[in-house]
């Protein structure tokens, strides 16, 4: 029984050593996990009114990435996912896959014994969709929607940044969600600043921006008077690469979509892009014109335009692909293309190109910066965040230089010119005035021999006048007796109808001949008896002056609506006047060339007037075929 009981006593001590072990296993485990959670235990922010100005970094924001931008708040709060948050890697987060969505957690440790009004800002002005989930109780979130994707008016302040007020009216600890999806490379940068504070930054912001953006405005301005003043081109180019910088720098800041596109959201997918576009282009072209890189530097001159011809298509393949535009670094081409021209262009002996190498060289270095930014090489700070700005000022400052030196240099040749122009006149003048000496003593002699021999001249011209004279007489005499014999041989009845052409071509002669006849005696109006007129509507046709009546030529004779030319039936009446009416209609026919049905209907039209006025025409001679024609 001893040993039964010292069996039994010595178990239960074997139990009670076993459980001692198994409860310091426990205790030391639930150390271990208490220390290692400590150890990545998120740190929270605290409200505090002696800080006003805190920003979220490293073990403050707790990350999650959403590969395929599916996850709402409900399942970010479950267990699935709450363990799955990581601290930040990085004193600013940035969306490494744009293709992702990414859920940040941070927590505030609110203060309501603050006096002061607190909000929650968000820097990065370019995000396209960040959602913020504020805390009601248990798992109960309100959302909040904030972006370029979304009309400016939605904002709490006209501010280029996002914000939002914090209920700090307890002393909870409450844990914040931020959704950020955007196509463009963004920085997660979250704030918490005192309104005061915050309103005495965003004042003294917004005026350095309208001292940065003053200053582009006034290069544009100079350059664009230079423009009219010496219609260079290149002036006019700069004031476009300028505006193109001060537009990016708009973008960038969240300026333009706040004063210039407002309520059109979608203009900031291609304001970047536009922007880039513009300032690329014509930064190119003004550094050919301003450095004449054609003359001096052919090589780069054509490779430059390779590089504004390969810039346009990207920018067009851009307007197909939006998400191209997020390929800024590709501005760095056209930008070592326009440095090693000048470059080249210094070293050909172009001294104002000096300040175009040391401009571009500072945008290079600027440029350099922010790529070294996005790759995280260096660290994020406010200096380096507006180091291409800065560079963008200084690069301004150094252009403007070589301008003024540029017109300093042609104002220098120009007044060179000018005083080797004056004194070449000077010279010229003393020439003038000794080749004027000897030209007018020349003059005068040889005026001397052109008046003896105009003299001579003028008596023979008067002997050459007289003659002239009586020999136009002649002429006219010739031709008057030509045709008195012409027309003799007419009425003779000697000719054909070829040779009668040759009288009367025509139907301006024969009309000229019928006005002839018809108004020997005068014109006189058949409506109101006027004796004066103007040319009519048809050839020799008169108007009367008085009352508009317009008298044709044939009207009132013999070839009034006939459809005969007035040439062949002129000849018809001439063949039946010289035969007496005997002539045949089928001779007429073959004569004239015209139906015989025709030449029968005129011919007794003819002889019929022959019959009735024989006697008058007899009497008229040789003229007496003219007394036919009239009525």
């Amino acid at each position: 029984m001893h040993h039964t009981l010292q069996a039994t006593i010595g178990n239960q001590g074997n139990i009670r050593n076993l459980s001692f072990r198994r409860l310091f296993l426990v205790l030391f485990w639930t150390a271990i996990f208490l220390f290692s959670t400590n150890l990545h235990a998120q740190v929270p922010l605290q409200i505090d009114d002696n800080i006003p100005h805190q920003l979220f970094t490293y073990k403050q924001i707790d990350i999650l990435e959403d590969p395929f931008g599916k996850l709402d708040i409900g399942r970010v709060l479950s267990k699935d996912y709450q363990h799955q948050f990581r601290p930040s890697k990085n004193r600013i987060p940035k969306n490494e896959h744009r293709s992702s969505a990414y859920w940040y957690r941070f927590k505030i440790a609110h203060n309501e014994a603050s006096k002061k009004k607190w909000i929650l800002e968000f820097f990065d002005q370019s995000i396209n969709d960040l959602k913020l989930y504020v805390s009601e109780g248990g798992n109960n979130y309100q959302e909040n929607s904030f972006g370029t994707q979304y009309d400016f008016a939605n904002r709490v302040y006209e501010h280029k940044n996002f914000t939002y007020d914090l209920n700090n009216k307890s002393n909870k600890l409450l844990t914040y969600y931020v959704r950020i999806k955007s196509d463009n490379p963004v920085s997660a940068i979250f704030v918490v600043r005192d309104f005061r504070w915050f309103l005495g930054y965003a004042t003294g912001e917004y005026f350095i921006f309208g001292l940065f953006y003053g200053m582009i405005f006034v290069f544009c301005l100079y350059n664009l008077l230079m423009y009219f003043a010496v219609k260079g081109k290149q002036y006019l180019y700069y004031v476009l690469y300028n505006l193109g910088i001060g537009l990016y720098e708009m973008c960038n800041d969240g300026i333009a979509f706040q004063y210039l596109w407002p309520t059109f959201p979608a203009l900031n997918t291609y304001g970047f892009g536009l922007s880039l576009f513009i300032s690329s282009i014509f930064g190119m072209l003004f550094t050919i014109r301003f450095l004449y890189l054609k003359a001096k530097s052919p090589l780069w001159y054509k490779a430059v335009l390779f590089t504004i011809f390969l810039r346009s298509g990207f920018f067009l393949a851009c307007l197909i692909f939006p998400t191209l535009f997020n390929l800024k670094v590709i501005e760095l081409i056209p930008l070592m293309m326009v440095f090693f021209s000048a470059l080249s262009v210094y070293r050909s002996g172009f001294k104002p190109a000096i300040y175009l190498v040391s401009g571009y060289g500072i945008l290079l270095f600027g440029f350099s910066i922010k790529i070294l930014l996005l790759l995280k090489w260096i660290p994020y700070g406010t200096l380096v965040y507006y180091s291409l700005s800065i560079c963008f000022v200084i690069e301004m400052v150094l252009v403007s230089f070589a301008i003024g030196n540029s017109i300093r240099s042609l104002r220098r040749k120009k007044n060179f010119a000018q005083k080797r122009i004056i004194e070449q006149l000077q010279v010229n003048d003393k020439l003038n005035q000794t080749l004027n000496n000897e030209l007018t003593a020349m003059v005068e002699s040889r005026t001397r021999e052109l008046r003896e021999k105009a003299e001579i001249i003028e008596a023979q011209n008067v002997e050459i006048s007289v003659m002239n004279a009586m020999l136009k007489r002649d002429v006219k005499a010739l031709n008057l007796d030509i045709e008195r014999v012409n027309k003799a041989r007419v009425m003779s009845k000697k000719v054909n109808f070829e040779e009668f052409s040759k009288i009367y071509p025509d139907k301006e002669s024969c009309f000229k001949y019928l006005s002839e006849l018809k108004w020997t005696a005068g014109y006189v109006c058949k409506k109101c008896g006027n004796l004066h007129f103007l040319s009519g509507a048809t050839p020799y046709a008169r108007r009367c002056t008085r009352c508009g009546y317009d008298e044709s030529v044939i009207a009132g004779t013999l070839f009034q609506n006939s459809r005969i030319p007035i040439t062949k039936a002129l000849y018809m009446l001439f063949l039946v006047y010289n035969s007496k009416g005997t002539i045949s209609s089928y001779k007429l026919s073959q004569i004239l060339d015209i139906r015989q049905g025709t030449c029968w209907t005129y011919n007794s039209k003819i002889q019929k007037l022959y019959q009735e006025k024989k006697d008058i025409v007899k009497k008229a001679g040789e003229e007496g075929w003219t007394k036919l024609i009239l009525d």
